[in-house]
Parts: C-alpha cells; sequence; structure tokens
C-alpha cells in the first residue's frame, strides 16, 4: 500500500510545475527573424520559470504552497509570522500580510517589506536598496517565523510522538506488535541490532533512544520532501548541520579518557611525533561532523534538483517525446530518490554510531 501511494505521489509531482503559456505567434511569414526571436524570448521565459520552480521547492517560506497556478495564485495556508525589530520591538502576524512579497506591512509605526523570503524595513512605497554586488542593503530583522521547513519539523515530531508513543502504550499490554507496531518495529530492531550494537558496543543502551530518534527524524523529512507539496527540510544546510552538532556534541561529552589521549597524546608514538599527530587529530574531530552534514544535505539537495529539473524539461520542450520519455525517466528517479530517503537516514544513523563507538572504545596497553 505504501509503494502505491509513492507511486501515486510521484505522478502528482508532475502537476505542481506551472505550465507555461502556448499562444501561437503571429507575424508576417516575409519576415523571418522577428519569429526566431519571439520564439527565443518564449523559450527564455519558460527557462526562467522553471529555475523560479526549482528554487522555490528547494528554499524555504514563510507560508505553506502546495503549488501556484499559471495566474500566480498561491494554493496552501499562511504561517505565524514573528520578527523582532531593535526599534520597534516584536511583532507577530499570518504571513497572508505580507501578500507572497507584494505588499508592505505596517505594524507598531514600522514598515516592513518580505523580499527573497527575508523580512526588511522599509518605507511606505516598499522601497529595496541594493549594493554594487546586488546584495540587499535594507536593514534586516531578527526573524522567529514558522517557516515551512520549521512547520514540517514540528509536525514530523508530533508524528513521532504519536506513532512510538502508542507503541510503547500496545507494549505495555502485550509484548505483540499491533497497529502501526508491526511496521515499525522490525526498522527499531535493524537500527539496535545492525547499527548500534555493532558499531557502539556493550554500552549502546547509553545512545540507542538517539540513534532510533535520529534514524525516524531524518527518514520521516526525507519521506515528506519527495511528496508533491515539496518540503526540503534536508536540503536545508542549517537543519543538517543541527543534526551534525547533536551528535558531535554527545561524542565529546560522553567519551572516556582514551578518547582524548588518543587525540592529544597517542599511546605508543615517541613524542615528536605525537606533537605532529595532535593538530591532525583534532581537525579530525571537527572534519567528523561536517562529513554527516555535507552527505545528508549533498544528497537530499542534489536528488530534488535532478528531478525537478526532469519535470521542467516536459515544459520547456513541450512535444510529444518530451511528455513520454522525461516523466519515464522522472520516475525511475523518484523510486530512486525513495532508495537514497532510506539510505541517508541509515548512513546518518550509521556513522554517529560508529563516532559513539570510538569514543568509548577501550584500549589495553600491553608491555612488552
Amino acid at each position: 500500500m505504501l509503494k502505491r501511494v509513492l507511486l501515486l505521489l510521484s505522478f502528482l509531482s508532475t502537476f505542481t510545475l506551472s505550465m507555461a503559456q502556448d499562444g501561437a505567434i503571429s507575424t508576417d511569414s516575409a519576415v523571418e527573424t522577428p519569429v526566431l526571436t519571439t520564439a527565443l524570448s518564449e523559450g527564455e521565459q519558460v527557462k526562467a520559470e522553471n529555475q523560479e520552480f526549482i528554487r522555490h521547492h528547494l528554499l524555504d517560506a514563510h507560508s505553506f504552497d502546495v503549488m501556484v497556478t499559471k495566474d500566480g495564485h498561491h494554493l496552501g495556508f499562511p504561517l505565524p509570522v514573528i520578527f523582532y525589530d531593535q526599534e520597534n520591538g516584536l511583532h507577530t502576524m499570518m504571513s497572508s500580510a505580507f501578500e507572497h512579497g507584494e505588499k508592505v506591512v505596517e505594524s507598531k509605526g514600522g514598515f516592513y517589506v518580505l523580499h527573497h523570503e527575508k523580512i526588511y524595513k522599509t518605507d511606505a512605497a516598499g522601497t529595496i536598496t541594493t549594493d554594487a554586488d546586488h546584495f540587499t542593503t535594507n536593514e534586516k530583522v531578527i526573524d522567529f517565523s514558522i517557516t515551512k521547513n520549521v512547520f514540517m519539523i514540528l509536525l514530523t515530531v508530533l508524528i513521532l510522538f504519536l506513532i512510538f508513543g502508542s507503541m510503547a502504550r500496545n507494549y505495555k499490554k502485550s509484548l505483540v506488535p499491533s497497529g502501526v507496531g508491526k511496521l515499525f518495529e522490525p526498522l527499531i530492531i535493524f537500527v539496535r541490532d545492525e547499527i548500534a550494537i555493532p558499531n557502539v558496543g556493550n554500552k549502546y543502551k547509553k545512545y540507542i533512544g538517539y540513534l532510533l530518534t535520529i534514524f525516524f527524524f531524518i527518514l520521516f523529512l526525507n519521506i515528506f520532501g519527495l511528496m508533491p507539496f515539496g518540503v526540503n527540510v534536508t536540503g536545508n544546510i542549517a537543519i543538517t548541520t543541527s543534526l551534525a552538532l547533536f551528535t558531535f556534541i554527545l561524542v565529546q561529552f560522553t567519551a572516556n579518557k582514551n578518547y582524548w589521549k588518543h587525540i592529544f597524546w597517542m599511546p605508543g608514538l615517541p613524542w615528536p611525533m605525537k606533537i605532529i599527530l595532535m593538530p591532525i587529530e583534532v581537525l579530525g574531530m571537527f572534519i567528523k561532523p561536517f562529513a554527516l552534514l555535507i552527505r545528508l544535505f549533498a544528497n537530499m539537495t542534489a536528488g530534488h534538483i535532478v528531478v525537478m529539473s526532469l519535470i521542467a524539461m516536459i515544459y520547456y520542450f513541450k512535444n510529444v517525446m518530451a511528455g513520454i520519455a522525461f516523466p519515464a525517466l522522472t520516475l525511475v528517479l523518484y523510486l530512486l530518490e525513495i532508495l537514497v530517503a532510506f539510505l541517508q537516514a541509515y548512513i546518518f544513523t550509521m556513522l554517529s554510531a560508529v563516532y559513539f563507538g570510538m569514543a568509548n572504545e577501550e584500549h589495553h596497553e600491553e608491555a612488552h
């Protein structure tokens, strides 16, 4: 049943892209140059619309838009906007007040505008100024808004609480899983027996709660990112950085003395070699979480860009061959992305377990 739903969503995602107008070109047949120029401008316009759609899918937003119609109408719902301005204090409103960046909002005597999903101070006319490098120079506010990514994180947390809270209550009554427990128990056992125990060892119980949480949290966010409404949470480097920092902090605060000894003063080596290797080992402490965050961010972002680009090619070429070839290729890559969603959750969890195991490894020095 789950596979059928995901297949259906892959087909539905092809309809989230706004179709370009197919207006006919009318010109004098004796003059060919204007025809070619007009055709080129139409192609460039479609290309720009497709690029805008891909950016819209990848970036965070202050409103939850499922899709945008050809006439510019947004289908979705607004989200709470909360920001702090040093001059005028705290402001709260719904994102609909900005009308997707088309309206200047007056609040507590100040004027604010939503420009490229960032809130800036402006004047009553909504003036946006830029520097020589085309960077916006308007004063930014401190934004605490519930954006689309934050909304999906909170929703994912709520779903995890409901699912695993229900499983915990059922296990108090019987050790035989029921309901959603039949689906998730094999995954829980897999994380425990194939990730935690082999990589952490006897102290796996200290980390199993975190490993299960991080596995299902990333998995659910990856799956949500493949749905037509386009929420690319794990393709946001700020999110993957936060997840990697959790692993990094746990490693440093739960490591034993042998872990620190092998970083700052490796046993069994001459002291000149210890001095040379010490900065390399210290650098390695920070490379590990960096590898975690980049791997998850890059793989999920690249997958989304490829799938969205293939969908956009349908509307760029607008012919029968494109209408057959690109949807078929999109479906194949979409199914591959489902595998990648599970694989990236597994890799992040496994590497975290490996780092925990390294931090708690016992080294027995033998005298020769």
